[in-house]
Order: C-alpha cells, then sequence, then structure tokens
C-alpha cells in the first residue's frame, strides 16, 4: 500500500472516531419493541432481524420481528453464552472491525454468533423468531470475527494474531464440530484484541463453494483465496491478490466468477474476476466519495454500502461488465457509526455501532431510501445483524 494513502485513511478514521464519540446519543426518531424470548404472540411477523448485541459482560441476540410496515419489534433476547469483544483501541464504531459476525446457515434453520471477548463461537437453531442454543465451541483461534457458511461447512475468521480461518461442520441439530486439520494461518502480526484498522476483515465462500476469501484490510491490503477441498479442508496456503485500492474490508458476490469488495483506503467499490487458480483479474473501481466505506449489502439490483466515516448510506448499481457505478452518494444519513446491514424484503437495517441503533429503511424501485424509524433500545457496541 501507498503510504500517503494509508496515512490520510488513518487520519481520516481517527477523525470521524473523534467526532462520533462526541455525538449525543438517543437519535430521537426511534421506536422500541420488548420482549425477552416469548416470540410472536397475537400478532403476525414478516420476517426476523437478529441482531448480536456484543456485550463484554455478556453477547446475546436481540430477536425482532418486521411488521408490514418494515418496523421491528423486539420479540426476545437470547444469551450466547460467551463474551462480546472490543478491537483496539476501543474507542471505534465498529468493535468487531468486520463483517458477517452474526450469519444464518442451514437454509436460515441455524444461527451463528461470534463471541470475540471468549473465543468462542455459538450456534442455535432457529423455530420463527426464537432461538435455542445448540453448542458453544471454541473458535480456533484469537478473536472471532466473521463467518463463512456453504451448506454444512463453515469457517470462523480469527482476527487477532497471526489470523486463522477454523473449519467446522453443522451437525443434524444445530450443533458445530470443529474439523480436524482445517486451520490455516494467515501470517500476519495482529495483537489480541487487534487493531481494528489492521485486523481482517471478512471471509465469504464464493457462491459454489469452491473457493474461501479473506480480506486483511491494513495488515497487507490483499485479499487471500484459499482453494476448498471435498474433505472440508482448505489449501496449504492462500493465492494473495494485492486489493486494486487499500484497505480491503467486505466481501459480496454476484457469481461463482465475480467478486464485489468495498475497500475503506478510497472509499471504493471493486470488482474482480475470480480465476480458477484463485487469482482476481479485471479489477473495476469507484468511489463514493464519502470516508471510509466497509460494509456492503445488496437488496435487488442495488449495492449499498455503511460508510462508518460519513455516517451515511451510499449507494451503486454494477453493469453486465462488472463496473460499478455510483447512484447516489448520500443515499441516506445516519446516526453516528453506521456498520453492518441486512435486509428482509423490501426493507434494509443498517446498525449505528457508536449510539446502538438499528436503522430502518424501505428500498424504492429506484434504489432510493426512505427513512421509516430506529430501533434504540440496544446499547452502544452492537455488531452483527442477519434476516429472514
Amino acid at each position: 500500500m501507498k503510504r500517503p494513502v494509508l496515512t490520510l485513511f488513518l487520519a481520516l478514521a481517527v477523525t470521524a472516531l473523534a467526532s462520533a464519540q462526541a455525538a449525543t446519543a438517543g437519535h430521537g426518531h426511534g421506536h422500541h419493541g420488548n420482549g425477552h424470548g416469548q416470540g410472536n404472540r397475537g400478532h403476525r411477523n414478516h420476517g426476523v432481524v437478529f441482531v448480536q448485541t456484543n456485550q463484554p459482560d455478556g453477547n446475546a441476540i436481540a430477536v425482532y420481528d418486521r411488521g408490514r410496515d418494515g418496523l421491528l419489534t423486539r420479540a426476545g433476547t437470547y444469551a450466547t453464552g460467551g463474551a462480546g469483544g472490543t478491537a483496539a483501541p476501543g474507542t471505534e464504531s465498529d468493535r468487531l472491525a468486520s463483517q458477517d459476525s452474526l450469519k444464518l446457515a442451514d437454509r436460515g434453520r441455524v444461527l451463528i454468533a461470534v463471541n470475540a471477548g471468549s473465543d468462542t463461537v455459538t450456534s442455535f437453531r432457529v423455530r420463527g423468531d426464537r432461538l435455542r442454543r445448540a453448542s458453544v465451541v471454541d473458535s480456533g483461534g484469537a478473536f472471532p470475527a466473521s463467518v463463512a457458511v456453504h451448506g454444512r461447512l463453515v469457517y470462523v475468521l480469527n482476527a487477532g494474531g497471526t489470523g486463522i480461518v477454523q473449519g467446522f461442520w453443522i451437525g443434524h441439530h444445530g450443533q458445530l464440530t470443529p474439523i480436524p486439520g482445517s486451520a490455516r494461518s494467515l501470517g500476519l502480526a495482529n495483537g489480541d484484541p487487534p487493531n481494528f484498522l489492521m485486523s481482517p476483515g471478512d471471509v465469504a465462500f464464493t457462491p459454489g463453494g469452491a473457493k474461501l476469501l479473506v480480506t486483511t484490510k491494513a495488515s497487507t491490503s490483499s485479499i487471500d483465496v484459499f482453494q476448498v477441498h471435498r474433505n472440508g479442508r482448505l489449501s496449504a496456503a492462500p493465492v494473495v491478490n494485492p486489493s486494486a485500492t487499500p484497505v480491503p474490508f467486505a466481501l459480496l458476490f454476484r457469481s461463482p466468477a465475480q467478486l464485489i469488495s468495498v475497500e475503506a483506503g478510497m472509499s471504493s467499490l471493486t470488482t474482480y474476476r475470480i480465476e480458477r487458480s484463485g487469482t482476481l483479474t479485471g479489477a473495476r473501481s469507484a468511489s463514493d466519495g464519502q470516508t471510509a466505506a466497509c460494509w456492503i449489502h445488496r437488496v435487488g439490483r442495488y449495492y449499498y454500502v455503511t460508510n462508518t466515516g460519513s455516517n451515511n448510506v451510499s449507494s451503486f448499481t454494477i453493469d453486465a461488465s462488472g463496473q460499478p457505478a455510483l447512484l447516489q452518494a448520500v443515499a441516506a444519513a445516519t446516526p453516528p457509526g453506521p456498520i453492518d446491514m441486512t435486509s428482509s424484503g423490501p426493507f434494509l437495517y443498517a446498525e449505528t455501532g457508536v449510539q446502538g441503533t438499528v436503522e430502518e429503511f424501505r428500498v424504492l424501485g429506484d434504489g432510493s431510501l426512505v427513512p421509516l424509524g430506529s430501533v434504540a433500545d440496544l446499547a452502544p457496541g452492537i455488531e452483527g445483524i442477519a434476516a429472514t
């Protein structure tokens, strides 16, 4: 990475964090529900949203029913049996510094959560808006921060230390079983907890499950690609691909052969072709002109990224050739520190890590976002969100 670009990114990140910390809590336009594991009683929900609280004194999953209007109502809270974590220095908006820390599996019947503060991973059986804990297992490394799922195969990215990906099988009752000999090191040099700028940010399978990809953020500014064998283990070493723009953070796929990466250093969205060898080629990038784009979510043909340094959401389209185009630099404003996103039906939900809210939006046919409200019954530090 060119040092002037990294220096600029670091300066922008520090400035953004300082302004976020100075912002007052209580977004003001919100609503919140309540409930402690009672499930749906007396009204129909049209989807379920799961939010990871990531609290150091005890991680939990807050469950919300989605109404027909897109608003969320608390249906219950379920302890993971582990502790939430905080990356260094501890003042950042995204305390796990990652995407995909909460992941649905087995066609929505299993939910997998990371416990970065206790180096464990929890799996739950999902029944509508109710959860039943199935297992709590060692993550295979330090500071688990991201989860990838393909069928019954799971890989967990441990962001501390050298950066270790560890494989698991999902059992018939939702329990996780480690795969012997599956651990692979990324060869990084992070602490435990890792610094939020340097820690690897995301792990993801290609749609066919043939490859596993990891972003290293500012550690090496690369996207590492492992081959996945039939026994669930990975190639001994990855193909290391320098990212087209600095600080690759989050991953998404248009097809088994086309990757989308959000790269925070220039707040850009980049597409790549994934070759059979694991080499990434044909990079095409577009910036949103904001600060620290890190997370990405697709709704229909539109791609939304959260800019945690600018406190907003941007939108993109991608043409048939793979060229991204900025649709709206500011599709929506948010409270300080927007991070992870998910969607349910025609609605987009974005977490804010500083105030601990979930922002609710309706996605219109032209990609515009209409603010609906704000879930305000969570504590600062949340990270990880998934939905049915």
